[in-house]
């Protein structure tokens, strides 16, 4: 079956980069197009793009990556003697594809080199579970737009009304057609107003007052409450340290930002 090329984000394709070399290092080219040679190096970009994406390294995934950059070189020949690339708008796409393989690079780069050191992962990871905390939570909303407008569902639940009736006219659309149901999560999967006033509640209580968050005003059901079993820390290790990772380029762009003299 003939292998297809899948296309990448800019941040696979970057990362593609560390990857070890598959055709031959010793050849100058994988292929000529007129006389043109299509260099080795970027049939391995495009190889270990493959690869990452889950593909196998394949003599037919190598042959359908020589086809591709095959292509690639004709179209661009042909597209270069129309004058397409000397065009304004193809020379500025061109200049932000550049530049954005470059920033992918350097940002990969940084983020390989922090240090992070098992104390930092631990620390982290305490930090995570307590945010987390050691419950589940079951809920249902109601979301709507004015804080008299949630003081009237209320009224309405006092005197009877159903909750999953009422969550007919919630705002989000998301959860209203299952009564309001949000499913099973922990607290720190909701903004903080939210979290504070449903961990308040007992199993089948609703919140007597408006809670008024950054989406609207709610009116929280809790269903259920449950142990939350935490994953064990040598399991979550390496997704903690991704996340660091993340974080440090993160700063580090902000940093960066605060320190350019834009004018």
């Amino acid at each position: 079956m003939r292998h297809a090329i899948r296309s990448a984000s800019l941040l696979a394709l970057v990362t593609a980069f560390a990857a070890a070399p598959v055709f031959a290092a010793d050849a100058k080219s994988v292929a000529t197009v007129n006389g043109k040679a299509i260099p080795v190096a970027r049939a391995n970009v495009l190889m270990a793009n493959q690869l990452s994406q889950g593909q196998a390294n394949t003599p037919e995934l190598q042959n359908a990556v020589r086809e591709e950059l095959v292509r690639r070189e004709i179209l661009a020949q042909e597209a270069s003697k129309k004058g397409i690339d000397k065009k304004a708008e193809v020379q500025a796409q061109l200049d932000l594809a550049r530049q954005g393989v470059v920033i992918g690079a350097y940002l990969n780069e940084y983020a390989r080199n922090v240090k992070i050191s098992d104390a930092d992962v631990m620390k982290e990871f305490d930090s995570i579970r307590t945010a987390v905390g050691d419950k589940e939570y079951k809920a249902r909303h109601i979301l709507v737009e004015k804080e008299s407008e949630a003081k009237d569902i209320i009224v309405s639940l006092n005197k009877g009304g159903k909750f999953d009736e009422l969550a007919k006219a919630s705002k989000d659309p998301g959860s209203k057609e299952r009564g309001g149901d949000l499913g099973w999560a922990n607290k720190a999967s909701y903004v903080p107003p939210f979290a504070e006033a449903m961990v308040k509640l007992q199993p089948g209580q609703y919140t007597q007052a408006p809670v008024q968050s950054s989406f609207g005003w709610h009116v929280i059901q809790l269903d259920d409450v449950r142990e939350l079993k935490t994953p064990p820390f040598d399991e979550v290790k390496p997704q903690i340290i991704q996340r660091m990772r993340q974080q440090a380029v993160e700063k580090h762009i902000l940093d960066l930002r605060a320190k350019a003299k834009v004018e």
